[in-house]
């Protein structure tokens, strides 16, 4: 099967590429647009007619996996003709190379599609989107439902191994190990379900292998608001110093709206992979410092 990853250099199309290319029976390219990494060719999504794009028809997938999108929150609020191309224009041309070959078209989405007032959420409940980014990735996901060989996979507070180590945990787990003071500002009042990206990238397989279409929730067991993420991290690091204030999401004063109780439910996933098991953020922490102990 061959699987095209657009924006493989980032979070979960990295792991994604990671997996797919040591995966038997696959054969996995990974595309880029602004930063590249090994293994990765240049593919601009808002230009699909650029001559330096990867030649996507050449390659004929099977399946278009589409990681990218502006995904800072607060800069979407302020810079809203931006998201919109960066997140649904780039999607929509993604899918329409999808329906021209043919090929399955998976979309990455967000639990921010809901308003986070009774989360956790499962896969049929009423979308609410709250702010400029959520109500972008609720209009590239409903793109992606209009074509019959869809897969949609909503996933939240995503961390992981990633080059530039951008993403919470893994930014806690490096200053945390360096030995650098952190001082950390942060909500108490908001839940989500951390995922590893390498859990998301297995779970896709199985999806992929087994031809399933529709929308998936992919979740792992920890729900958790972000001071209890921090502090299950620092655990780990009991010389680490820092200053951790606790403060409500209204008083962070964040340019966008977030879904206070948010996060993902994954019981139709689970019920047709009961044998899947999902890491959890003290299987992550521990591996890095067994890693780094080597």
């Amino acid at each position: 099967m061959k699987i095209l990853i657009i924006g493989a250099s980032g979070l979960v199309g990295g792991n994604c590429l990671e997996h797919f290319r040591k995966c038997k029976g696959f054969e996995a390219t990974g595309t880029y647009y602004s930063y590249k990494t090994a293994n990765t060719t240049f593919f601009d999504t808002l230009n699909p007619a650029n001559p330096a794009n990867f030649d996507v028809e050449s390659f004929s997938p099977d399946v278009i996996v589409h990681c990218g999108a502006l995904t800072h929150v607060d800069y979407c609020e302020t810079h809203e003709d931006e998201s919109y191309e960066k997140t649904v224009v780039a999607f929509s041309n993604t899918l329409k190379l999808a329906k021209k070959l043919n090929s399955k078209i998976v979309y990455i989405s967000t639990d921010y599609v809901f308003d986070g007032i009774s989360g956790p959420y499962e896969e049929d409940e009423v979308q609410n989107p709250l702010s400029v980014y959520a109500r972008h990735k609720a209009e590239a996901e409903e793109l992606a439902r209009s074509y019959k060989n869809h897969l949609v996979l909503r996933i939240t507070n995503v961390y992981g191994k990633e080059e530039r180590n951008k993403n919470f945990v893994s930014r806690i787990v490096e200053q945390a190990a360096e030995g650098k003071h952190l001082t950390l500002t942060l909500p108490y009042d908001q839940y989500a379900t951390p995922v590893n990206a390498y859990d998301i990238a297995r779970a896709l397989e199985l999806l992929l292998i087994d031809d399933k279409t529709g929308v998936y929730h992919i979740a792992s067991t920890d729900f958790l608001n972000r001071v209890e993420l921090a502090l299950r991290v620092l655990k780990y690091f009991p010389d680490a110093t820092y200053d951790l204030k606790a403060i409500s999401t209204k008083e962070l004063n964040q340019p966008a709206a977030r879904p206070l109780i948010g996060g993902l439910i994954t019981r139709k996933f689970s019920a047709e992979y009961p044998e899947f098991l999902f890491t959890n953020v003290d299987d992550f922490v521990k591996t890095k410092i067994e890693e780094q102990n080597r």
